[in-house]
């Protein structure tokens, strides 16, 4: 009893997910704030100014919230109808909304009624946004019209009747203010010049579109639409730059990171995906619940919001550098306390003697050593080590296969407990690093408790889900073992053929070995 060995915790290698500098940057968020709004959330935009709070456009209300606020600042609600989207001026001091009553509407964030009115679409308006000079508004309605608004004299300015179908997207240029982009569901997007009264460039994306964004350069221009993100070059008359098709469903939002170096998409297929703008490439992706709507990042990325058809706003803020605490300096011993007695010699008659440092044993040690085989094997079946170190489970079912004492230990067990082994086995049962092992216990459970299933309904679906496994499995590692032949077979025909020594005998007659070539 006293030599007893405790039992080596196999290291697995983990498959999966290889941590890259952006999987370090987008996984540091806090745990998400879900936040419940009365309809589906159709536009999300953050403040340029501090203290950075963004408006959420939801139902027939637009909510300002405070960047770490759960509860609206301010509820601005004087719409005759549902309210489809809210910008931002460029001071953060301006708000402009448009409705399904075609209205668009000017706020004062301090304020609550609307400070000038502008009405001339007929149908609902699903795009608003500032130009550069910030004197003047662009808005895109479902009457296939673009219309450019004078906020000192609310009077309506140029109107464009290029689109044939409804406009549901755009954005103003930041340097120009007379440029300005829409997306339209005739499959295209234009951009329009103040000072033409027409379209100076107009580029088919192919798909209804969504979403639109301009670079803050003004040389690329993004489109979402369908299940495609395409990437124009406007320098080069809208040339088309690169199409991506990493979603499965409609893409509908886009957003750019603050250093411009990633790009956001949003899509039905209730993911986000994060591209590199030099590669092109998806470098990240997040999931969530519900199908995607809308999509905002806070300055320096400090705060993502995502809205959801659902109704629900998530909210996830950037996890803050844990600050050290200052602890006083605790007085340590002199310099003379440590080499104190390091330059005794030994005496011939001196005994030296070492104090072993005492190991302690895990509690699995100390059942596996006083033979509680059952005991030990509940303690790594507990779902907080099941979890979190799944490596310490198998080695237990390992080492109790050597003994030859597994099918005990699995024996006997209630609903309760063969309910734990079977979740287990269900969960890794398909992982490589942990098949071998949990293979042969799967098939003991199998055996022994073949006879005895339908007394319980929940341990016979999770018996017959987990019997599946182990033939999948079993069937995978055939066709594997078949494959590995094939491969060695065809191996073994490439490989030049070695000579073969035949014994001839010389004129001397003397023995000697000759090789033929094959």
């Amino acid at each position: 009893m006293a030599g007893y060995k405790p039992v080596a915790i196999q290291t697995y290698p983990i498959l999966g997910e290889k941590i890259t500098q952006d999987t370090l940057y987008w996984n540091n968020y806090k745990t998400p704030v879900q936040i419940k709004e009365f309809g589906a959330v159709s536009k999300v935009d953050f403040s340029p100014q501090p203290p950075y709070n963004y408006a959420v456009t939801a139902s027939s209300r637009i909510h300002i919230y405070g960047r770490y606020s759960q509860e609206p600042i301010k509820t601005f609600s004087r719409f005759k109808d549902t309210a489809y989207c809210a910008t931002f001026r460029q001071d953060g001091r301006l708000l402009v909304a448009g409705s399904e009553d075609g209205g668009v509407q000017l706020f004062d964030i301090s304020g609550r009624a609307p400070l000038r009115q502008f009405e001339g679409h007929t149908k609902a308006v699903h795009t608003v946004d500032f130009t550069a000079d910030k004197y003047h508004v662009v808005s895109g309605a479902d009457d296939y019209t673009v219309k450019l608004w004078d906020i000192p004299n609310s009077k309506e300015i140029l109107t464009f009747k290029e689109h044939s179908d409804y406009v549901r997207c755009g954005c103003a240029s930041k340097l120009n203010p007379d440029l300005f982009i829409t997306g339209s569901y005739d499959h295209t997007v234009k951009m329009f010049d103040a000072r033409t009264n027409t379209s100076v460039l107009s580029v088919e994306h192919g798909q209804p579109v969504e979403s639109v964004l301009l670079f803050p350069s003004g040389g690329l221009l993004v489109s979402a639409g369908g299940r495609y993100v395409k990437v124009w070059d406007m320098l080069k008359g809208g040339q088309l730059l690169v199409s991506l098709k990493n979603h499965h469903k409609t893409v509908t939002c886009l957003c750019l990171s603050s250093s411009g170096q990633r790009l956001l998409s949003g899509s039905l297929d209730r993911k986000v995906k994060v591209y590199s703008t030099t590669s092109y490439k998806v470098v990240h992706s997040f999931d969530y619940a519900a199908s995607i709507l809308s999509l905002a990042l806070a300055h320096e990325d400090e705060t993502i919001v995502v809205g959801m058809t659902n109704g629900i706003l998530s909210v996830k803020h950037r996890k803050s550098e844990a600050k050290k605490e200052s602890i006083p300096r605790r007085r340590r011993p002199a310099y003379r306390t440590f080499i104190k007695g390091k330059n005794y010699m030994k005496q011939r008659d001196d005994i030296l003697i070492n104090r072993p440092a005492k190991k302690h044993l895990e509690l699995y040690d100390r059942d596996l050593k006083h033979f509680r085989i059952s005991k030990a094997l509940d303690r790594v079946l507990d779902p907080t080590c099941t979890i979190k170190t799944p490596e310490i489970t198998v080695s237990i079912i390992k080492e109790l296969n050597r003994r030859g004492v597994l099918a005990n230990a699995l024996a006997g067990r209630d609903e309760k407990e063969i309910s734990h082994v079977l979740n287990f086995l269900i969960r890794h049962l398909s992982q490589p690093r942990f098949a071998p092992v949990l293979i042969n216990a799967a098939e003991i459970i199998i055996d022994i408790y073949l006879p005895v299933i339908g007394q319980s309904p929940v341990v016979d679906k999770k018996f017959l889900l987990l019997q599946g496994l182990v033939e999948k499995e079993i069937d995978y590692q055939r066709e594997l073992l078949e494959t590995l032949g094939m491969m060695d077979m065809l191996f073994a025909t490439m490989r030049r053929k070695e000579g073969t020594s035949v014994l001839e005998h010389t004129s001397d007659g003397f023995p000697e070995n000759k090789k033929i070539e094959s």
